[in-house]
């Protein structure tokens, strides 16, 4: 650069700037979201709806919140993001209740730190600021959120009524309403006309801290402990006379804080050992050290049939390993979802593989398996139906929504209940037991092997074949009856499509190209019967819901959940009438000739 340059200056970070008031009754915050003029603000949008949770991050001495930002990683249908945002600023804009802050935003993972995440801003100013320090959870926000999009001649805000529980060590600390009110794009002075009608209402009061920092509050209070180290919110900057309130408290809270002064403001130390999410269980120590992952199993056609079988239960058994500790800490529904599909690939190895061990050696690693797979299993089909039924309730009217709120309560209780009977099978001495021992297992040739002769079918290429068109005769035996196949039927077909694609799959280095699109024509019918199975339950638990609560639902209650009963019922009914289509990806003349070169080829 020459004498004469000089650097370009950077680019100014965004900034969010938004009104936020505390609702002292809840039903208050409808009448803003659900005006037609608002300070003469005219909506422009439905009210929508939609469930999030974020786990606000820090390095254990709170580098970040030193530097004056919070990080928050975000899970979506679309993805995780993080998010990093100054602290807030109030009362220095058109208003009082005003909240200005950068804001930076970018793709994240939550399995891994922020080094291994895609590059963005977000994560450059976390890098920056926390260095290799890892990051830990300081708290979990849950909250419904209902917003709606309005606007005053160029000015356009998003209205927001969010119901918001803080949750730490599986515990709500505090629960509140907030109404908030962004600018999405204009004139910042329009704010005022909502601060206006907001100001004079005396069922709201004025926001004095953001989300996090009333959750940190809220914790310090009801822990009855005294910080141990950092982590500490710098108190926000104030526009006004410099005096800062600490946010409403919950009734248990201020009872139980009695002993001990509130903190003077929400901005408080809380310990490491205090900051753990509502779902955190440590992984137990590990007796025996996790295997690695490979990119593969590494099946080759001329593998003994035993050791085959042993490379595709030790690959899926490190794959199930290395989700177990997300799967405790519970904030990631698909790291659950991802353990249990390894679970199920060992079973099914089992199956295909089972006779070239001996059974008597073996049977206790497969009942571990099947018992692993079942509390697996009655946690993710919870998580299924619960996401089903948050999609369908989105953009539904508000009373709607609120309707159907007694299932879903219902439903998250019995998740509850099921996770907390998986952590304790995954903390016990049963299964830790078995662990260290089907580890030593998959780990070592030749444990558990039948004997065979040198002239037996022994190896891959001589078994493959005949598993693979045994698998597929059980899926081509439905064809007589698919017509007139009722939903038990079809779960049948499921399973039997099930059992050939992992046949496939088991085998898929060892075998020819066409083995690709088998394996993806068999997936869409799979998929496709999953469908239906799962809107079938849905419904079969919404009808078991009505009949056994029946005298305790509102009319409103009940009407509501027989709507989407009925929904569940004819998406069964539709997925019935259009498994045509998948069905002749399996069963017609192409896949079948594919096969047959599949089968050649080996």
């Amino acid at each position: 650069m020459s004498p004469s340059q000089s650097p370009t200056p950077a680019a100014p970070r965004p900034i969010e700037i938004e009104l936020k008031y505390r609702l002292r009754e809840e039903a208050a915050g409808d009448r803003y979201l659900l005006s037609d003029d608002l300070g003469g603000f005219r909506p422009i949008s439905p009210v929508r709806s939609t469930q999030l949770e974020d786990r606000y991050l820090d390095t254990a001495d709170g580098a970040l919140a030193r530097a004056g930002f919070a990080a928050r990683l975000r899970q979506t249908a679309k993805g995780t993001t993080v998010s990093v945002k100054s602290i807030a600023r109030r009362g220095n804009g058109v208003h009082g209740a005003t909240h200005r802050r950068e804001e930076l935003e970018g793709p994240a993972d939550r399995t891994a730190g922020p080094q291994y995440w895609p590059h963005s801003d977000a994560r450059s100013l976390i890098l920056e600021q926390c260095g290799d320090a890892p990051l830990v959870e300081l708290v979990t926000i849950r909250q419904l959120r209902r917003k709606r999009k309005l606007q005053f001649e160029d000015t356009v805000v998003e209205v927001s009524l969010d119901e918001v529980d803080a949750v730490a060590r599986s515990r709500v600390v505090e629960r509140f309403v907030e109404l908030e009110v962004e600018l999405v794009r204009g004139d910042e002075a329009a704010l005022a006309r909502i601060a206006d009608v907001a100001d004079a209402d005396a069922k709201l009061t004025i926001s004095t801290g953001s989300k996090l920092e009333s959750a940190l509050a809220a914790l310090k209070a009801t822990s009855g402990k005294k910080a141990k180290r950092g982590l500490v919110l710098p108190e926000a900057e104030d526009g006004g006379d410099g005096a800062t309130e600490p946010p409403p408290q919950p009734e248990a809270a201020t009872r139980e804080a009695e002993s001990e002064p509130a903190p003077e403001s929400a901005a408080a130390a809380v310990t490491v050992e205090e900051v753990s999410s509502p779902d955190v269980h440590p992984p137990a120590p590990e007796a025996t050290p996790r295997l690695p992952v490979p990119k593969t199993p590494g099946v080759l056609l001329d593998d003994h049939v035993a050791e085959a079988g042993r490379k595709v239960l030790r690959f899926h058994l490190a794959r199930m390993l290395a989700k177990e500790a997300g799967t405790r800490d519970g904030s990631d529904p698909e790291e659950l979802h991802d353990m249990r599909v390894a679970t199920r690939r060992q079973r099914a190895a089992w199956r295909v593989f089972g006779s070239a061990f001996r059974g008597g050696r073996t049977r206790t690693y497969r009942r571990g398996l099947r018992d692993i797979a079942s509390r697996l299993g009655a946690v993710r089909d919870l998580d299924v139906l619960l996401d089903a039924a948050d999609d369908y309730r989105d953009g539904l009217p508000t009373a709607e929504q609120r309707a159907l709120e007694p299932l879903l309560t219902g439903w998250r209780a019995h998740r509850a209940d099921a996770r907390r009977l998986l952590i304790r099978e995954l903390d016990s001495d049963a299964y830790k037991r078995w662990l260290d021992d089907y580890s030593e297992f998959v780990r070592h040739d030749g444990l558990a092997v039948v004997p065979v002769s040198p002239t037996q079918p022994h190896r891959v290429r001589d078994t493959a074949g005949s598993q693979i068109l045994a698998a597929y005769e059980g899926v081509r035996a439905y064809e007589p009856v698919l017509r007139w196949a009722d939903v038990e039927t079809l779960h049948e077909l499921r399973i039997a499509g099930k059992w050939l694609r992992y046949t496939l799959e088991f085998s898929r280095e060892a075998l020819p190209a066409d083995a690709s699109m088998l394996i993806a024509r068999v997936t869409a019918l799979q998929d496709h019967l999953g469908l239906l199975n799962d809107a079938n339950v849905t419904a079969g638990m919404a009808r078991s819901f009505l009949v056994e609560n029946a005298g305790g639902l509102s009319s409103l209650e009940s009407a509501a959940i027989g709507r989407y009963l009925v929904s569940r019922e004819r998406e069964v009914a539709r997925l019935r009438r259009t498994v045509g289509g998948p069905w002749r990806g399996v069963a017609g003349v192409s896949f079948r000739r594919a096969l047959g070169r599949t089968i050649a080829g080996l």
